[in-house]
């Protein structure tokens, strides 16, 4: 029921119209309008605006807890990635005897480092139930135990950026390394199947587009619901008087936690949507770089709106697309300089000058009405 309570809201529905619009569009035109004609679809672009969508849900798990919690993560990068290697895991194990000399256990990467057996960690991914587990218990599981440290010493401020930039720096430089049994620098990929479905095929690229545009639709709902509630309404306190809200008998710390994990495990899941569409991880998913891209695309979008957040993801990543075909070298100024203009012309970013905007047409809508109130004679 609670989940169902944001429905009511005109901004969700909108919110969630023009996603299921622009999901049954593409469908459609992928589909149906022939390969030849301006208007089709191909199946690259499906795979690319599956991307997008998992990177719009990471960015709107950044904006639950940097809008309404004002906790700068500089780290969400890591919980992107953990569960991003969780589904690797996963689809390394069903290469099965088509791998490297026929050896159904082990990946191949491990054939060529001579490995004996599969690590222990490695053991229950070859079943997708357990992966998908993974996929929520262990960035659950890593942000509960470094929020609850963190959080119960009551660091704050850029200390806390700071501090979860060093974990993702950190997890960076362990995934490198080629003991850790995750393929080193080169990551995990050549995947091929998933639940007995060929990756490769046009028809399994759209059912990713769709799942994860669904896995877009939920997430936005579940974080939509906090925000709305009693839950979500101690979060803005906490955020803008932390010191007040503990005065008033509020456990900040516990409420900082449990938003915080949440965040961590919608993040895990826009991993493991990114991993079979894109077909690789590797650690530079954990760069520091990257949990910075994040929270540009949440500024640009607009803080505190979820929606915002969306548009941000969608509109940096296909700049970046666009750039790094035509311009390589100057994307990185372009979205220093993007970050610049928002600061400074759009502090509340896209979402915030939709909002002014509506607000200035509501008014002048309203001013002839009042102009035709009659004088007092």
């Amino acid at each position: 029921m609670w989940l169902t309570q944001p429905l009511y809201e005109r901004s969700t529905r909108i919110f969630l119209g023009v996603l299921l619009l622009a999901m049954s569009l593409v469908t459609l035109l992928h589909l149906v309008v022939p390969a030849d004609h301006p208007l089709h679809v191909s199946a690259y672009t499906v795979n690319l605006l599956g991307k997008y969508l998992s990177y719009a849900l990471l960015a709107v798990a950044v904006d639950l807890v940097w809008g309404y919690l004002g906790i700068l993560s500089l780290g969400h990068g890591a919980f992107f990635a953990l569960g991003g290697y969780a589904m690797g895991m996963y689809l390394m194990r069903q290469i099965g005897d088509r791998g490297v000399y026929g050896h159904p256990e082990l990946p191949d990467f491990m054939v060529f480092l001579n490995w004996d057996a599969l690590p222990w960690y490695w053991l229950g991914f070859d079943s997708f139930w357990f992966a998908a587990l993974m996929v929520l218990l262990v960035p659950g599981l890593l942000a509960f135990a470094f929020g609850y440290l963190a959080f119960r010493s009551r660091v704050t401020g850029v200390y806390l950026s700071i501090m979860t930039q060093a974990l993702t720096f950190a997890l960076m430089l362990a995934f490198f390394r080629n003991e850790m049994g995750f393929g080193g620098n080169n990551g995990l990929t050549d995947f091929r199947d998933m639940l007995g479905f060929d990756l490769r095929t046009d028809t399994t690229r759209l059912v990713l587009f769709l799942v994860t545009g669904l896995a877009l639709a939920i997430g936005y709902l579940i974080c939509r619901a906090i925000v709305t509630s009693k839950l979500g309404r101690v979060c803005v306190a906490c955020r803008d008087a932390e010191a007040r809200t503990r005065f008033l008998g509020y456990r900040v710390e516990r409420v900082q936690l449990s938003v915080f994990v949440v965040s961590a495990m919608l993040a895990g899941v826009a991993g493991a949507l990114y991993v079979p569409q894109v077909g690789i991880i590797n650690p530079g998913e954990f760069s520091p770089l990257f949990s910075i891209e994040i929270v540009i695309w949440v500024a640009l979008g607009g803080r505190a709106t979820l929606y915002g957040a969306v548009i941000g993801a969608l509109l940096v990543n296909y700049a970046k697309t666009w750039f790094t075909g035509v311009m390589p070298d100057a994307w990185l100024f372009a979205l220093g300089a993007m970050f610049v203009l928002v600061t400074v012309l759009l502090p509340r970013g896209i979402a915030g000058l939709m909002h002014n905007l509506n607000e200035r047409r509501r008014r002048v809508k309203d001013k002839p009405q009042d102009d035709q109130q009659e004088l007092p004679v």
